[in-house]
């Protein structure tokens, strides 16, 4: 909602809805437009014509049925990640968009950041060659979230994989371009529930935590090449790093690494000269009180989105790609479950 507000040129808040009245209220005074309508029924929501466009922004549980639902009421959709808690949930929302013909589009913003776009290009430019190897990141030493309902496998579909491990593999795949997994092998962990200590956001509750609190997946593309997905909210380790990916290519490797002070940079590895050689980008100058307001990757998601609707053209995440990483993310379980390699 603040990304939106950002870019109030382009759209405003016409109508928020929660099962709880409070939250809704509340939103709409401090988002809202002047007259903006409370619902705590979506569906009464959906039946407001003058509505163009509606984010889905509830627990992973209620993804699927929303969306749908928002689109054949011929609204564009802007749906949080993951797509959904499985594969058949989100390809109910993939038919929907493609039967409907709006636009439907899933919040990994990690796509927007300075460092990922930076990757993102090399990758496009051909700076690394033929990448047959990855490896996504999404590691905390001890970051369990305490709020909401992340720690509710019913309501979530899972832990640490559905929530952060999401933007990782999004990431790799997106780097990469490649959308087709043949296999994938995976191990989930339950190892930390009962040990609440250190926690960043404080102590978890254990009786409640029914999540994986680390897992990690070997997925084979069709081409070849390999990805390796880690992920953990919680793990004895002093190398974190979120929403990050290693490529290793042919002609060159890159590294996104994470900053004392979290953000990110790039480390780019090749051969030059005949010699071993690294290149790091310089990020911007950051002179004090100097640069945009609301350059954030929220923001700069929320424009990005608005002018694809307004404009008609493709959205920077495709609902085909984040298909493809809630195929990968349930196929880790069901390996993790069934101790066999799944075949997609």
């Amino acid at each position: 909602m603040p990304s939106l507000a950002n870019n109030a040129e382009l759209a405003e808040m016409v109508a928020f809805c929660d099962i709880v009245p409070e939250k809704a209220a509340k939103a709409a005074q401090e988002f809202g437009s002047e007259n903006a309508a409370v619902y705590t029924d979506y569906r009464e929501l959906l039946k407001e014509e003058s509505i163009d466009v509606v984010h889905v922004l509830t627990p992973n549980l209620q993804h699927s049925f929303i969306t749908v639902d928002a689109l054949e009421a011929g609204k564009h959709v802007m749906c949080e990640k993951p797509m959904a808690i499985n594969s058949a949930e989100a390809r109910n929302m993939l038919d929907a968009a493609k039967r409907t013909g709006k636009k439907l589009t899933i919040g990994y913003q990690n796509r927007f950041n300075d460092d990922s776009q930076t990757m993102f290009r090399a990758c496009r430019e051909g700076a690394l060659g033929e990448v047959y190897m990855a490896k996504a990141h999404a590691v905390r030493r001890r970051a369990v979230p305490t709020w909401g309902v992340f720690a509710d496998k019913e309501q979530q579909g899972g832990g640490c994989l559905i929530d952060i491990g999401t933007h990782a593999l999004d990431l790799a795949l997106w780097f990469m371009d490649n959308y087709k997994p043949v296999s994938v092998s995976g191990s989930v962990y339950y190892k930390l529930k009962d040990k609440p200590e250190g926690n960043m956001f404080g102590p978890w509750d254990p009786e409640t935590f029914n999540v994986e609190d680390s897992a990690f997946g070997l997925i084979k593309m069709e081409n070849g090449a390999t990805i390796f997905l880690e992920s953990a909210w919680a793990l004895n380790t002093t190398d974190v790093k979120e929403a990050k990916a290693s490529l290793y290519g042919t002609a060159g490797g890159a590294e996104m690494k994470q900053t004392a002070d979290y953000k990110g940079e790039v480390v780019f590895n090749s051969v030059q000269f005949g010699k071993l050689a690294e290149m790091k980008p310089m990020a911007g100058p950051g002179i004090a009180y100097f640069g945009p307001k609301g350059d954030d990757p929220g923001t700069r998601e929320a424009k990005q989105w608005l002018e694809c609707i307004i404009h008609d053209t493709d959205p920077l995440v495709l609902p085909e790609q984040a298909y493809a990483v809630t195929q990968i993310l349930e196929a880790i379980y069901q390996s993790a479950e069934t101790g066999k390699e799944i075949y997609l």
